[in-house]
């Protein structure tokens, strides 16, 4: 027994329970990401559809996963205190900045959400220009992403980043429609800015799935490779 007052390190994890804890916040991780994915639909549904409610309980639900990454960060700080091998710590690492990424790419559905209510009792613009397959596409990106990550797939999760210049290339050809139907109609420009927001929300959620691609490169192989 010590005297009182000596500085005892704390009890090392165990290799078993050091993994346990990898798993429980890879499977976090994932969850957050089926959040996310949910939340893109329901805040592009609302915002097609019109529907008040629905973009409210999609602002609602950011607050979850405030939460969850509240518990990830949490989670990453207990697996720090018993990782010593260098692999343990970046898996530490790139899990939780995976958590944070997925946290805003949340915000970022919700502010698409937000745009919604308030578009919901004004004149829409057409069919809301290309929005809806910007946000199937980048749908498709998340779920292809959870995949790899699912699967630590690190050639897939490259594959996923290599396809974000399509992304890129339909919220440009938005943002061009948009500024061309508001220099023909003054009436247009408040409705027209709100959806270039929308479509700017869209492209940064393509940009953070791409770092979530980074983060499994690292997570894998402890290289730090720009994708983008």
């Amino acid at each position: 027994m010590s005297e009182p007052g000596t500085w005892q390190s704390p009890t090392p994890t165990s290799a078993a329970a050091l993994q346990q804890r990898l798993q429980e916040l890879r499977e976090l991780v994932l969850s957050m990401g089926e959040e996310v994915d949910r939340a893109m639909a329901r805040a592009t549904a609302g915002l097609v559809s019109r529907d008040v409610d629905l973009c409210t309980a999609v602002i609602g639900d950011d607050e979850r996963l405030d939460r969850l990454l509240i518990e990830a960060r949490q989670q990453s700080l207990e697996a720090l205190a018993g990782a010593s091998a260098p692999a343990d710590v970046r898996a530490v690492l790139g899990l939780l900045h995976m958590a944070i990424e997925l946290e805003r790419m949340a915000d970022h559905c919700a502010n698409i959400a937000r745009i919604g209510r308030t578009l919901a009792d004004l004149p829409p613009i057409g069919t809301y220009v290309d929005i809806p397959r910007l946000a199937e596409v980048c749908a498709d990106q998340m779920r292809q992403m959870l995949g790899a990550l699912v699967a630590d797939d690190v050639q897939r999760a490259r594959a996923v980043a290599a396809r974000d210049d399509r992304i890129n290339r339909i919220h440009h050809r938005i943002v061009d429609e948009l500024v061309e139907l508001m220099s023909e109609s003054g009436d247009l420009v408040f409705r027209g800015m709100q959806l270039v927001m929308v479509s700017q929300n869209f492209e940064r959620i393509g940009d953070r799935v791409t770092n979530l691609a980074e983060d499994l490169v690292f997570l894998e192989t402890g290289v730090t490779e720009h994708l983008g």
